[in-house]
């Protein structure tokens, strides 16, 4: 699990980011493309 992934799966559930933004933390590698699957179940 990416260090950052509790953290920005926290902010996605609480409505501070918006999917766009958790796309742009895969490519700022602090989430990996399958945690972003986990977080909103789409593919990346």
């Amino acid at each position: 699990m990416s260090a950052k992934f509790e953290q920005v799966k926290n902010f996605y559930n609480l409505g501070v980011w918006s999917e766009t933004k958790l796309r742009n933390a895969v490519a700022k590698a602090w989430i990996t493309a399958d945690e972003f699957r986990q977080i909103t179940g789409k593919n990346y």
